[in-house]
């Protein structure tokens, strides 16, 4: 997991990634559709640019994933579309060790890659290794890292409107002067941009913060049931718990739950996947609305994004991807379990007219 950002979801997803221009105050079902049609695969009909017209593109995609489904979908993503796209697509996975992904990184420069993704890091540590794979004129795109270096393409989630979509829900579900928990983490750049939008929601609605505790691990959700019990040992009235990274969202329900405080506490998250959808839709979930992409739509944009950049036609140096705000009522109106179904019942999830044009094959999600 990335230092400075999430791998949600993400935290990721996630991001999750995860954005939403289109549901950022949306506070009763999801948000508004953008008008992007389902997710289906699109073949391409235009002619191939350099260097995608002479065969196979080496690309290396160098991760830095953490625990839960949001990552294992985003890399199928980026897998498929690196397929449709002819790109022989050599994936790292540093898992949460900042000194491997820097190793990582570097032999992905050595490697011959043509382009370099790399999926959140950490940027003191992976910033040199950065600069070198620019100044070897290697194609560089970052999804949810911070980083300076000129001529590198940054991708990432708009995780404040991801944060203020679910906190319009909370502040509606709440009302003014309710007193809250938090959970979360400083030092990611995804969770400190959700931070920020969490400060202004709370004095907004006039709402008294009783505890913040949190913290990311190899086992996110698992080690921060005992912190968030403990909080809610001490302030068992609260009315509302906002964890703004899905991990962090699943070890504050099953406090809540441990607690046996699901009729009274309301839980509020962020990022979406199958086994989120599953948790908010289980009986008596506490968990009543999150905010995100599909990760899987997100991984394949990236890869998009960095095909277009190697043949000199994305034309920008950074891509946002919209997310939308759901909620559990909506899932259980529509009898959600899963992305799949969630994707076919929110088409604003689906990312194909971003990073895209007629030579590349959009791959279904």
């Amino acid at each position: 997991m990335s230092r400075t950002r999430l791998p949600l979801a993400a935290l990721s997803l996630a991001s999750v990634s995860a954005l939403l221009l289109a549901g950022c105050s949306q506070s009763t079902n999801a948000s508004k559709n953008t008008g992007d049609p389902a997710a289906a695969a699109s073949a391409a009909t235009g002619k191939k640019p350099a260097p995608f017209d002479k065969g196979t593109v080496k690309v290396a995609l160098v991760r830095q994933s953490g625990a839960g489904d949001y990552f294992e979908q985003w890399g199928n993503g980026a897998k498929a579309q690196a397929k449709a796209l002819g790109i022989d697509l050599t994936v790292y996975d540093a898992q949460a060790d900042n000194a491997k992904q820097a190793t990582d990184l570097s032999s992905a420069i050595n490697s011959g890659a043509q382009a370099i993704i790399v999926d959140h890091g950490f940027p003191a540590t992976i910033q040199p290794e950065i600069d070198k794979a620019v100044k070897k004129g290697v194609k560089v795109v970052v999804y949810d890292v911070e980083t300076a270096t000129k001529g590198v393409v940054s991708t990432k989630q708009d995780d404040a409107s991801m944060a203020q979509a679910v906190l319009d829900v909370m502040a509606k579900n709440l009302g003014k002067d309710a007193k809250v928990g938090y959970v979360n983490v400083a030092g990611y750049a995804a969770l400190d941009k959700r931070d920020s939008v969490w400060k202004s929601t709370v004095d907004a609605n006039g709402w008294k913060q009783a505890f913040k505790v949190g913290k990311v691990t190899d086992s996110t959700a698992t080690d921060n049931v005992p912190l968030v019990s403990a909080a809610l040992t001490q302030h068992s009235d609260v009315t509302g718990v906002f964890a703004p990274y899905d991990e962090l969202a699943k070890g504050t329900v099953l406090a809540v739950q441990n607690k046996k405080l699901q009729d009274k506490v309301k839980v509020f998250g962020a990022d979406v996947s199958n086994a989120d959808i599953q948790n908010m839709t289980a009986p008596d979930s506490p968990w009543v609305a999150t905010a995100g992409t599909d990760p899987s739509a997100v991984g394949a944009a990236v890869v998009r994004t960095a095909a277009l950049e190697l043949a000199g036609q994305l034309n920008k140096s950074s891509v946002e991807f919209p997310a939308v705000a759901i909620t559990q009522d909506f899932l259980k109106s529509k009898n959600i379990q899963n992305m799949d179904q969630l994707r076919a019942a929110l088409p604003a999830l689906n990312l194909s007219r971003v990073s895209t044009a007629d030579w590349i094959a959009n791959v279904a999600h």
